[in-house]
């Protein structure tokens, strides 16, 4: 008898211990689709704390280590969703105003908009979790409301922003850029891009006057929330233009040499894709379909990313990297083939053109992969999101979560050291086509049902309580924080 008090004694520590190892963090992922719907996802997510310190990791199942509940499914649009968008998150001092923005934009004209709670549902709520005959886990949060929707658009919406919490900003192929306030959801400024001039034309085409490819594709807001970079449609250039005046400020043509350096044959668009800002405004990134240029702050060309093996470019970010004894920023790209490739874009490392070649652009270095085929991800990766998880101030770890045309969300986690380690990106020297580094470690895959066009995420809050949920709600549309009404005074 004694002996089995003294096991059931030992018992009760190792169990704290393995509760206390292990923290939980959930990630409200919004998809869209073709198929009109709009998904949203809570991925809890049970992480190593000794796998999150750079220890052995752990040996179970990795697939038990994260769990997806449904939060919402409907139909948002009449038509496919293209685009969504996600305000900053609100200050953790703020008791009264706990909810981030949720902008769909679809091919139907349409800008729809939500407000969604920062925290998830708490187990001792009482709420009673609504059956599904799919199988999936169906828990609805009360603070999740419609707002309404926005019609000042007369065409496709083709890519959405906003800057901060006050302002949204919304492009369209009628080739306008809205700026939209979000106290009251009125547009207070509406930037008028140029129709392209219609250009190698076939002498047969039966297109209509107008009916020339238009539009604006992507847009990208400076830091300084003063300056902004467009690229549209038809247009083998790209737009500058002033936020402070609402007005353009400069034209930059690509030239034969840089559609080159991007891999624009005879009888490609020449058109920029997507665009990108930096975290320090110091440089951006053009993103052409099959490969990208990255510009300095004065607008020339400072390198090109070449995909290997070549495949179409779908999506890119700036990942920012602080370890021990420096930072580092990479720039990510996800492309056909199911990869998340990753390259460095600082000076120091850059490969020297090839003398007599097609370009004098020097080439950005490729570091490692995420995903693959051989890695459980085959399919192209229309869009990424890469989320960074902190404690005391310090990124422990990043989750990565990608989506594409299958359907399927998969959930990764990459640890800083793994990057640190890794003697490619350490050295700054590129890694080997044939055999490239691998980092990350999948997690988890939901399969949505729907063809998925756009994602986005965030990391929630602590869940919501009991006492919480019953307290009146403030008005989710209310920004006129001292802080958000200096940084309007910088914008339109």
């Amino acid at each position: 008898m004694k002996r089995k008090r003294e096991e059931g004694q030992a018992k009760v520590p190792a169990e704290k211990r393995e509760k206390m190892a292990r923290r939980e963090t959930t990630v409200q992922i919004v998809a869209g689709s073709y198929e009109r719907v709009l998904h949203g996802i809570n991925a809890t997510i049970s992480l190593d704390e000794g796998n999150s310190k750079g220890l052995p990791a752990n040996t179970g199942d990795s697939e038990d280590q994260v769990k997806f509940t449904d939060t919402f499914l409907f139909q948002a649009h009449t038509s496919a969703v293209r685009c969504l968008a996600l305000s900053p998150m609100p200050s953790a001092d703020n008791k009264q105003q706990q909810n981030v923005l949720l902008a769909t934009g679809g091919t139907d004209d349409r800008i729809n908009l939500y407000s969604l709670s920062v925290s998830p549902m708490s187990a001792d709520t009482g709420l009673v979790p609504l059956p599904s005959l799919a199988g999936n886990k169906v828990l609805e949060n009360p603070r999740n409301r419609e707002l309404g929707a926005l019609m000042h658009h007369s065409a496709s919406i083709t890519a959405m922003h906003f800057p901060t919490r006050s302002k949204l900003l919304s492009a369209s192929e009628d080739n306008t850029i809205a700026v939209t306030r979000t106290r009251d959801w009125t547009v207070v400024s509406s930037i008028k891009a140029p129709h392209p001039k219609t250009q190698g034309r076939p002498s047969g085409d039966t297109a209509p006057a107008g009916g020339a490819p238009a539009g604006v594709n992507d847009f990208a807001v400076h830091p300084s929330m003063k300056l902004m970079l467009t690229v549209g449609k038809g247009e083998k250039s790209m737009r500058l233009w002033n936020l402070v005046t609402g007005r353009k400020a400069g034209v930059l043509n690509f030239g034969r040499e840089v559609l080159t350096a991007a891999k624009e044959g005879k009888w490609g668009t020449g058109e920029g894709r997507k665009i990108r800002w930096d975290s320090a405004g110091e440089e951006f990134a053009v993103a052409f379909e099959r490969g990208i240029v990255v510009f300095g702050v004065d607008s020339v060309p400072k390198c090109r990313v070449a995909t290997s093996p070549f495949t179409k470019v779908h999506h890119i970010s700036y990942l920012d990297i602080e370890t021990d004894d420096e930072k580092k920023q990479l720039l990510v790209a996800s492309t056909e083939d199911g990869r998340l490739v990753f390259y460095s874009t600082a000076s120091d490392s850059l490969e020297e053109p090839v003398e007599g070649g097609d370009t004098t652009i020097p080439t950005a270095p490729f570091l490692f992969q995420l995903g693959g085929k051989a890695h459980g991800q085959s399919s192209r990766i229309k869009e990424f999101e890469i989320l960074p998880l902190q404690e005391n101030s310090k990124t422990i770890q990043f989750i990565v979560i990608t989506s594409g045309s299958d359907g399927a969300l998969r959930i990764w986690t990459i640890k800083p050291e793994e990057i640190k380690q890794t003697k490619q990106a350490k050295r700054g020297k590129p890694s080997k086509p044939g055999q490239p580094v691998q980092v990350g470690r999948l997690l988890g895959t939901y399969e949505t049902g729907n063809r998925i066009t756009c994602m986005k995420a965030f990391i929630m809050r602590e869940p919501i309580g009991e006492e919480e949920l019953s307290e009146g709600d403030s008005e989710e549309n209310d920004d006129d924080d001292q802080d958000e009404d200096d940084e309007d005074s910088n914008s339109p």
